[in-house]
Order: structure tokens, then C-alpha cells, then sequence
């Protein structure tokens, strides 16, 4: 019930101003509040993939509309609004949604360009490390570049990259022993910004210089350039095997995969291999098929899984089985798809790239662009004789600032139509304080400077978001609608009918035809290899010598694919067996098998064989309340909230302008 209304929230949610009003006709009236045709227009058509104008559909979403508002205007009737928690969860909102908003966005369009045409090559390289921290004092800065020199030297003078690398006194990135600071074929956005663009600027086989990242300085050696493999679809058939087994799984693990793979050698289909034996849910129902992977697509897999899938060379053809730490895998290709063009890659370079670091770059850019836009200037000559009443207490976070500064309403700075004074920067170094590397006094004025200018900026730009772009004020008000509507759901719906005992116990009462089992089978499940191994279990059965495990564990001997059993009480509309294929595929309807008590006929599900063993047949019956409880307590919230909505439309002036609801494909 809360995801659908959750769903509902961002479905509708979003506000009059983003449309202008000479062309956006009123559609809807509540209370004296008014809503234009663009506003519904926009999200009808935002929510609809087959987007329909018939009356009936449009009548059925204005439906929507009217709760929504309803429960909105509810929520800031009762001072909802005004929860400091809620409006703290609006800030943390607000703080995520402005970032592309606070960066050059020309400069931001070029790194996304950069992104993408790197993105359609890997690099080879390997690399010498010397650690040096973030925040290094400038003595141990030089230290790291002079030693990180001495090494490039080396390496110039002719020593062997991987030797100088992996021997004493050598790179600090501990995987250098192993593999001589080799890190193997990357691309865009797969290393730290620095590092990324030193790599693809280096000519192949020559030695950057020294390029600085929050890691130390790095000398890279380029040694290869590839196009990169685009994107690639796969099947697979996996069997779980993982260090939280036993060696004995483990080992029973691995001759399972080895002999599914001899099954595909000798001829059987991928497909049918899968839909028997794979233990991984989520695709053996579909022969094993996985989305696609690799450039452009969100779906990641692991380096063993993907090394394999792109080193098969042709569609259909598959892998000997490789381990990963989910199991092994036998792998397919059924197609490899180049790097997409530009626009269908944007998007999500887009969201990358202003979350990497290098969008820093962006950022200082931007601020250089907001100091002219806003007039900024200053008077740094303010800042003199600070460090006399500052000391290096503030390093440790315990300055006080004991004594009035001398001309501390002095201005600093300004812009826009703010004026900054000194004392406006002792507050900020006051209140920022904390422990950090000692440096000198002057340093750190200077460095606290320049981020408190930034902070002024960005705070001042921030202010002004709503009123430059008006998407920016709609995305906003989507989520100030969306916290206020979860807020007064959960109040007045959902907790209220879960700890409302007496009123869930008087819907049961009222409700029980509605919460009934449907037929129900107890007994035994066998899922078999073939009609041989069915044949071998219908005999066991009738002679009923032994449990469905023993007999899992004698037919098995030869073969761990043979069989498998489960025991239980099986109910007839959600176990997966029982379903019978729909060869009407309008049709919505499932057919379901039924069984009589003892053994059953045979019947295949995804390529097996399986055998029903029925010890009795529950036909339909009531609930019990306890074990209807949580159907109750979701059609419970469900007549709370219909008979809540009923009362606000009943205290409120509704009017829709049907002339214009029913032309808003015009004004679309």
C-alpha cells in the first residue's frame, strides 16, 4: 500500500509555477486554489507510456489528480509543513538536487564529451606510487615529488619499469609485488580523474611526470591502446559455491557444473540445461538470460564473469565453466553490441561526471563565473594583522576569540547586494574550527579564506535557485508534496489500521469470504531429470520404502542432476509447477493443475520432469485471523483511506473544467 502511494506522490506531484498562464487555461478548482491544463498535462503524459485522450481515461486520472491535492492541502492544514524533521529531510533533498545546478555548465558539457570519446578506448597502464596525504605539509609534499622523481629517473635512464616498481624502495601500492604496478585495461570514469587523464595523454610506452592524487604521486607508463568491446549479452548456467561451504559442497558444486557442461558437449540445449539446473532464480525461468552489461549500461558483473563473456568469439558460442565468488558459471554470448552513440550515452556520463572529481573543476569555474555575474570585490588588505589574533589553537579546534577584533566591521567583501565584514569571517573561522595538520598561521587564514569566500557564493547562488530556473522549483516542490503526503499517510492510514486491534478484528469478521486459502496440496515434489529417472521414482514410491530424501540421495549417485525433491504444503495459485503455460496469450487467466491424493501423473515444467505425491488435499477454507492478518491490515488501510478521501472531498468546493479537461491533448 505505501510504495503505491509512494508511486502516487511522484506520479502527480508538481507545481503551478513552472507553466506560464497566457496559453494555460484553469482545469481544476479546489477551495480557491487553482490548477492549470499544463500541470495535468504534464504529469499525464509523464506516468503514461500509451498516452490515451478518451474521456473515460482522462476522467479516471483527474480522479488521481483531486486526492492528491486533497491530501496535500490536508497535510498543510494540519502544520505538517512545519516539522523541523521534515523540513531537515527537505534540506538534505534540496542539497543533492541543486548540485548541477552549481557548476560551469560549459565546461561540464566538455568533460562529458572528453568522457564519452575515452569511453570508446581502454588504456593499458601501469604505475609507481608514493604515498603522500591530502592535507601533507608542504616539507613532506617536496619529499614525496623528489622521491617519486629519483624513481622516474631510474626508469628513464633505461631500469625495467616492473623491476623498479616491485623492488625495494620501489612503487607503495602493495599490489606492485604481484604484478609490477600492471593495473590492466581500464576506461573513462574508472580511475581518479588525475590519474585517468595523465594515462590517456601519455603516448604509449613512454613515463608521465608525476601527476598528484589523493592517493600521492603516481609516474604512469602507458603500454597499451584498444578499442573498447561495447556491451554484451549473456546466458549462463550457475551452481552456488562459496566459501561459507563445505569443502564436500564445494567439491559437489564443481562436479555438478562439470557434468551440466558435459550434458551441453554432448548436445542438449542451453536453454533447457538452465531452466533445470541453474541455481540462479532471477534467469533460469528465462534459459539463463542476464541484461546486457558492459559501456553504457548499469548492470555490472564481475571481472572473471565479464573477462570470459567478451573473450567467446561469436553469438551462441559458450565458455568452459569458470569460478567467481557466487559459484560457477557456465557462460553464452548471444550478442555483443558496439559503444552507443553520443546522445544515448549522455545521460549517464552526465550523473558520472558530476560525481567524480573531476567536477571540481567545474566548480571553481563556476564560482570565477558567479564573482563577475554578482560584481564581487574585495578588500583582502583587511585580513592584516589577523594571524596576530588568531593562533595555532585553531588547528586544534580551540580557539577562542577572546577580544573584539580592531575594525572587525570592516568590509571584506561583496557582491550582489551583500556586504561581508571581518567579523563576518571570524564567526566562520569560529565556528569551522577544528583539528587539523599544523601549518602557519598566515597559511591557514588564507586557505580558510578563500573557502569562506566560496561559501558566501555558493550559499547566495543557492538562495536564488527557485527564481532562475523554474524546473528547479518544480523538482523541489515534488518532493516537499512527496515527504508532506508520506508523512500524513502513515499517520492517518497506515499506523492507525495496524494498531487499531478492534477495527482489524471487525473487518475479518465482516471481510472473512474475502481472506480464504485456496486449495491446498500436502505431500511431495519431485523434479526429475528425464522420464527415466520418473520412471525409478514412481516405482520407489509405490513401494514406499523410502523418504523423498533417500531416494534424492540414491538416484543421485550417478549423477546430481538427477533429482530433486521438497516437501511441503504446496498451495495451488503460487507455486510455480502447478501453473500450467497459457497458450492464449491475451488471456490473463492461469490454468492450474490439480492432483488426486497419492502419485500423480507425470508433467514437464521448464524442461524436467516432475511427479506430484499427494498425502491430502486442503480444499479451500477460511483463514484464521492471525494467519490472514496481513491481507487484513493492507484492505483495512484501504477502507481508512477511501473513507478519509470521501470526507475531504465532502468539506471541499471541487469544480473541474471539463471543457478544458477534455481538450487537453490541444494544450499539450
Amino acid at each position: 500500500m505505501k510504495k503505491n502511494l509512494q508511486s502516487l506522490v511522484v506520479a502527480i506531484a508538481i507545481t503551478l509555477t513552472s507553466f506560464g498562464q497566457s496559453t494555460d487555461p484553469v482545469v481544476l478548482k479546489l477551495d480557491g486554489n487553482e490548477f492549470n491544463i499544463s500541470e495535468f498535462n504534464y504529469i499525464y503524459t509523464k506516468n503514461n507510456k500509451n498516452i490515451s485522450y478518451k474521456k473515460k481515461d482522462l476522467d479516471v486520472y483527474m480522479e488521481l489528480f483531486i486526492d492528491y491535492k486533497l491530501k496535500v492541502k490536508e497535510a498543510k492544514r494540519l502544520g505538517y509543513d512545519t516539522i523541523p524533521r521534515l523540513i531537515k529531510e527537505l534540506d538534505q533533498y534540496r542539497t543533492q538536487l541543486s548540485q548541477p545546478y552549481m557548476i560551469d555548465k560549459a565546461k561540464n558539457e566538455a568533460l562529458i564529451a572528453e568522457a564519452y570519446e575515452r569511453t570508446k578506448n581502454e588504456i593499458r597502464a601501469s604505475h609507481i606510487l608514493i604515498r603522500v596525504a591530502e592535507n601533507a605539509s608542504p616539507a613532506d609534499t617536496l619529499s614525496g615529488y623528489n622521491e617519486i622523481m629519483a624513481l622516474r629517473k631510474r626508469v628513464i635512464s633505461g631500469e625495467d619499469f616492473k623491476a623498479v616498481a616491485a623492488g625495494k624502495g620501489g612503487s607503495q601500492d602493495p599490489s606492485a609485488e604481484v604484478n609490477g604496478g600492471d593495473l590492466g585495461y581500464f576506461t573513462a570514469l574508472q580511475m581518479v580523474y588525475p590519474f585517468e587523464d595523465a594515462a590517456f595523454k601519455t603516448p604509449i610506452d613512454e613515463v608521465s611526470m608525476p601527476v598528484r592524487t589523493k592517493f600521492g604521486y603516481h609516474i604512469i607508463k602507458t603500454t597499451d591502446k584498444r578499442l573498447a568491446r561495447g556491451k554484451i549479452q549473456t546466458s549462463h548456467i550457475m551452481i552456488l559455491a562459496n566459501e561459507k561451504m563445505s569443502k564436500l559442497e564445494n567439491t559437489k558444486a564443481e562436479d555438478k557444473i562439470n557434468e551440466i557442461y558435459g550434458l551441453l558437449e554432448s548436445g542438449d540445449k542451453f536453454e533447457d540445461l538452465a531452466m533445470k539446473f541453474s541455481d540462479d532464480q532471477s534467469s533460469k525461468a528465462k534459459g539463463g538470460l542476464l541484461p546486457e552489461f558492459g559501456a553504457s549500461t548499469k548492470q555490472r558483473m564481475v571481472p572473471e564473469f565479464e573477462a570470459t563473456a567478451f573473450s567467446i568469439v561469436n553469438d551462441g558460442e559458450y565458455a568452459k565453466p569458470i569460478l567467481t565468488s557466487y559459484g560457477w558459471h557456465i557462460i553464452k554470448r548471444i550478442k555483443v553490441t558496439p559503444i552507443p552513440v553520443y546522445d544515448e550515452m549522455y545521460r549517464g556520463l552526465k550523473l558520472k561526471v558530476e560525481r567524480d572529481v573531476r567536477a571540481q573543476t567545474t566548480k571553481k569555474a563556476f564560482i570565477s563565473t558567479l564573482k563577475k555575474d554578482y560584481n564581487f570585490t574585495e578588500n583582502k588588505s583587511a585580513l592584516v594583522g589577523l594571524d596576530k589574533l588568531v593562533d595555532v589553537s585553531i588547528m586544534q579546534g580551540k580557539w577562542k576569540k577572546t577580544i573584539p577584533f580592531t575594525n572587525e566591521e570592516k568590509v571584506l567583501f561583496t557582491y550582489a547586494t551583500k556586504s561581508i565584514t571581518l567579523n563576518d569571517f571570524a564567526t566562520y573561522l569560529l565556528d569551522n574550527q577544528r583539528r587539523e595538520k599544523p601549518t602557519s598561521v598566515n597559511t591557514y587564514i588564507e586557505n580558510k579564506y578563500q573557502l569562506f569566500v566560496t561559501s558566501e557564493i555558493t550559499k547566495y547562488e543557492d538562495s536564488q535557485l527557485e527564481s532562475k530556473y523554474p524546473e528547479f522549483k518544480t523538482l523541489m516542490q515534488e518532493y516537499q508534496d512527496g515527504i508532506l503526503i508520506f508523512e500524513i499517510m502513515q499517520n492517518e492510514i497506515w499506523n492507525k489500521a495496524s494498531k487499531d486491534s478492534a477495527g482489524l478484528a471487525n473487518y475479518y469478521a465482516t471481510h472473512k469470504s474475502d481472506f480464504f486459502f485456496p486449495k491446498r496440496y500436502v505431500g511431495n515434489l519431485y523434479t526429475c531429470k528425464d522420464k527415466s529417472i520418473a520412471k525409478q521414482v514412481r516405482v520407489m514410491i509405490e513401494e514406499g520404502t523410502m523418504s523423498p530424501d533417500e531416494m534424492a540421495l540414491k538416484l543421485n549417485e550417478s549423477s546430481a542432476l538427477n533429482l530433486k525433491t521438497k516437501t511441503s504444503t504446496f498451495n495451488s495459485e503460487t507455486t510455480p509447477e502447478f501453473k500450467k503455460k497459457n497458450l492464449f496469450k491475451k488471456s490473463k487467466r492461469v490454468k492450474l493443475r490439480t492432483f488426486k491424493v497419492g502419485k500423480n501423473s507425470y508433467f514437464k515444467f521448464n524442461g524436467a520432469i516432475c511427479i506430484m505425491e499427494t498425502k491430502e488435499i486442503l480444499e479451500p477454507s477460511e483463514r484464521e485471523f492471525k494467519e490472514a492478518k496481513g491481507l487484513v491490515t493492507a484492505a483495512y488501510q484501504n477502507e481508512l483511506q477511501e473513507k478519509w478521501l470521501s470526507e475531504l472531498r465532502a468539506k471541499s468546493k471541487i469544480e473541474i473544467v471539463e471543457g478544458i479537461l477534455y481538450s487537453a491533448k490541444k494544450y499539450k
